[in-house]
């Protein structure tokens, strides 16, 4: 589909660490794809935004990080740091976001100023607190060929003003997606990280040879309260982030996009015709709420137009899931009782429009006290509760959680002219509600 150069996915049961299925695929030069080289096992790149789990969590486990509401200024999006720019991939930025919003958005600005801020001062203490939690250290499998990750210590070399902001966000650090995994399967697994395990047991002729218990290399990553808010990230990036087209309404995935610009040796990120060359990836487990399995996808080198972890390497994670999911009765909900299918949500607006639509489908909604034109919608368990929303002339009207046809002509009766980004309701806009119309205003609203 995206014609990309090799690609990985790997599937371990969380408690276990057993390899349930590993693929490795290479596209060689008559375009067709083999199974080549064992890119999960032995290929450590740089994992980008992946790698932004770790920088948090140090942050948290050194008590810098202790509230996930608390907020950081992104500004517009870019940051320098000795001259050299970091970017968000949002145009624009995203303002002043709180720090659970900063990883579900996958802010590169917010992350690297929270890390800068609490250990440009003291990088060893960042280095060595990923250290504490084995990340620097092979996994010691018993397939050959096991790539060697590559944390930098400020005593290398190579070490520069820029490392620590660029390795906060999973530059300057090389880690094979099964090591990536791994990490991520601890944090599914309560903290503790176990060794993949590619051999369960050896028999001969039905008898036991020899049997592998499951190994565990770190009894605990970090404290629980750490475990509780990357807990909470990484579900927040499905739920609500970079990651939100992989939802569903059966079982939750918890988990991190990522996409990252590969380097060529010595040339930098770009090819010799200019273009930069990207990995993406998506790495996490489910269902979130009780972990049985964690997964990794990494597509190397897409070469179509759409490079971006969410949409190359997203919908594999979620088909395996899915497929996964269907077929293992333990990791899915009992059925007690039929369950009462809940109320439909529905976006604010035309009091007609909805009336006539909750009558289409036989829903039932509340006709008193309403005399409005426009109405909130408000979903209860067996109803539809609508609420008058009066528009006054000559003030700024509320169009929050209205869909985009129906704020667009609100707003422009009232004397505004709009600008929109996004899509789906509206859930933010420029000028407060009740704010005094003065001549030809400009209101900024986004859909999302």
């Amino acid at each position: 589909k995206n014609d990309a150069g090799h690609g990985c996915a790997v599937l371990m049961e969380v408690e276990t660490g057993e390899i349930k299925a590993i693929a490795n695929l290479t596209r060689n030069e008559q375009g067709i794809y083999t199974e080549s080289l064992n890119y999960a096992v032995s290929a450590a790149t740089e994992p980008g935004s992946t790698f932004k789990l770790i920088s948090m969590m140090v942050a948290m486990e050194d008590g810098y990080i202790t509230n996930l509401n608390d907020t950081i200024n992104t500004g517009n999006g870019e940051i320098t740091f000795y001259k050299k720019t970091l970017k968000d991939s949002h145009t624009g930025g995203y303002g002043r976001i709180s720090i659970q919003e900063v990883f579900e958005k996958s802010s590169n600005v917010g992350v690297s100023k929270l890390i800068w801020k609490y250990y440009k001062e003291q990088p060893t203490k960042f280095v060595n607190r990923i250290y504490k939690m084995r990340v620097n250290q092979k996994l010691g499998i018993e397939i050959k060929g096991e790539g060697i990750p590559k944390i930098k210590d400020p005593s290398d070399t190579t070490w520069s003003g820029i490392t620590l902001p660029w390795m906060s966000i999973g530059y300057e650090v090389q880690l094979t997606p099964l090591q990536i995994l791994t990490f991520y399967n601890a944090v599914a697994n309560n903290g503790v990280m176990v060794k993949p395990q590619f051999v369960k047991e050896i028999r001969y002729h039905g008898e036991l040879i020899k049997a592998f218990p499951t190994e565990i290399l770190n009894p605990s990553i970090c404290t629980k309260s750490t475990l509780e808010m990357a807990q909470k990230m990484l579900i927040g990036v499905v739920e609500n982030g970079t990651a939100h087209n992989l939802k569903n309404p059966n079982y939750k995935i918890a988990g991190k996009t990522g996409t990252a610009q590969i380097a060529l040796n010595n040339a930098g990120y770009s090819n010799s015709e200019g273009k930069k060359i990207y990995q993406a990836s998506f790495v996490g487990y489910f269902p979130a709420d009780k972990p049985k399995y964690s997964c990794i996808v990494v597509i190397s080198s897409p070469s179509k137009s759409v490079y971006y972890g969410n949409l190359v390497a997203g919908p594999v994670f979620k088909e395996i899931a899915d497929k996964v999911f269907a077929t293992s009765l333990s990791i899915q909900p009992a059925l007690a009782e039929t369950q009462k299918l809940p109320v439909p949500s529905c976006k604010n607006g035309n009091l007609n429009d909805i009336r006539n639509i909750c009558k289409e489908i036989n829903l039932s909604f509340n006709n008193d006290d309403v005399n409005s034109d426009w109405v909130v919608v408000m979903p209860d368990t067996t109803t539809v509760r609508l609420k008058n929303r009066i528009i006054h002339t000559g003030q700024v009207p509320n169009v929050i959680g209205m869909g985009l046809k129906d704020a667009v002509y609100v707003l422009e009766n009232s004397g505004l002219r709009v600008k929109v980004s996004g899509k789906g309701s509206v859930i933010k806009q420029s000028m407060e509600p009740g704010e005094k119309i003065m001549g030809n205003n400009l209101i900024s609203i986004q859909l999302g």
